[in-house]
């Protein structure tokens, strides 16, 4: 799978759904987007800007606020 240029492996997952269809990504994906450590998306994600939501211990982030938060960077 590829966001803007940037490949992403599923891990364990059979599915080919494509990234325009995706309405989360997982902390490890905006890890990979951004090309920082995990522990860094992780800090990310405590900021007020990223809608996140945690399912136990599964944390998804808005894909509308995080790709919002992007381009308000760029």
């Amino acid at each position: 799978m590829a966001v803007d240029g940037y490949r992403i492996s599923e891990t364990g997952s059979g599915s080919s759904q494509e990234v325009k269809d995706k309405k989360t990504y997982s902390v490890h994906e905006i890890a990979q987007i951004l090309q920082i450590s995990r522990s860094k998306a992780y800090e990310l994600c405590r900021q007020p800007d990223f809608k996140v939501v945690r399912l136990g211990r599964t944390i998804r982030i808005s894909k509308a606020s995080f790709d919002d938060w992007l381009n308000n960077l760029l």
